[in-house]
């Protein structure tokens, strides 16, 4: 009997020492939760949220606008003359334009013209794509489509960056690209990029014709202007001028194609020149006149 007395008294002196420990250990770690949340775990929440990306807002243009009626009435008939036999019907059909097969008129859509004059074809194509970045943490619309400029641009064999000034004053740039590379098919085009009316007063005097072995020619034959960055319209832009070879039967035909960006949109208008039999081809003066005004006319529609 005493033996079991004396363990009794030790398992009643051992309980209190196990219930003071348990709750200095509990009293420790709620000490030392306070200190994690208004410290240590505090720094680490902040870091958290600084290291968020904030992602790139959409770009400008969520649609695109119906390409067909996007092209101005007056410039379409300069660039498309109808032949006088044709109808009213036929006036209109010929101006309506036919649209692109499109599978998302919110992405890419475009449109196509076609005239028959007497001195040959004349073809009218514009195409809008609307750009969108799929990752607008890393890239934002509109560098994407800057991005897809670029690549048109180098396809186009034109510097980039390159000279955004006007044909006459891009020789000035101060890293000047061969004189071949801007021109594409004209490897004149460099020489002969001032506006039409400098050469036609400086080719008149016969100082300058006996200059040059070829004065003779360049004094009735127009300036070509050739392939070249613009600075309009648009945030950016290039006009690429082609000339396909002659045919024994066909003559050379111009294509003059402009491709320019506005926000996350990028535009192209190209015009091509067949003409018939043995018609000249329209100096690139005036076919890449009538398309610049046209492209300009278009950047206008998309900031309205």
């Amino acid at each position: 009997m005493p033996v079991h007395v004396e363990r009794k008294a030790v398992r009643r002196g051992v309980l209190p020492g196990i219930a003071m420990l348990t709750a200095l250990a509990a009293a420790v770690t709620g000490l030392t939760g306070c200190t994690d949340s208004g410290g240590l775990g505090g720094a680490t929440d902040q870091k958290n949220s600084g290291s968020t990306a904030v992602p790139a807002q959409p770009g400008k243009y969520r649609s695109l606008p119906q390409p067909c009626k996007a092209a101005d009435g007056k410039k379409l008939k300069a660039m498309l003359p109808a032949d006088d036999s044709l109808s009213a019907e036929q006036r209109e059909q010929l101006y309506a334009g036919t649209a692109d097969p499109s599978f998302d008129g919110d992405r890419r859509v475009g449109c196509r013209w076609s005239a028959q004059a007497p001195t040959g074809t004349l073809l009218l194509s514009v195409d809008f794509e609307r750009v969108v970045s799929y990752d607008r943490a890393t890239a934002s619309d509109d560098d994407k489509a800057h991005q897809v400029f670029v690549r048109r641009l180098t396809e186009a064999h034109l510097p980039f960056p390159g000279p955004t000034n006007s044909p006459g004053a891009s020789p000035d740039s101060p890293t000047p690209p061969p004189t071949g590379t801007p021109t594409g098919s004209d490897p004149a085009s460099p020489q002969a990029s001032p506006p039409p009316e400098a050469p036609a007063a400086s080719g008149s005097p016969s100082g300058s014709g006996s200059a040059s072995p070829s004065g003779s020619p360049s004094s009735t034959a127009p300036p070509e202007l050739g392939s070249r960055v613009l600075e309009e319209p648009g945030d950016e832009a290039f006009l690429e001028d082609k000339l396909s070879p002659a045919g024994a039967t066909a003559a050379q035909t111009r294509t003059v194609r402009i491709v320019f960006r506005t926000s996350n949109v990028i535009v192209t208008v190209e015009y091509s020149v067949q003409p018939s039999g043995a018609a000249a081809v329209p100096p690139s003066t005036e076919t890449q006149e009538k398309a610049r005004q046209l492209a300009v006319a278009l950047a206008e529609r998309f900031n309205e």
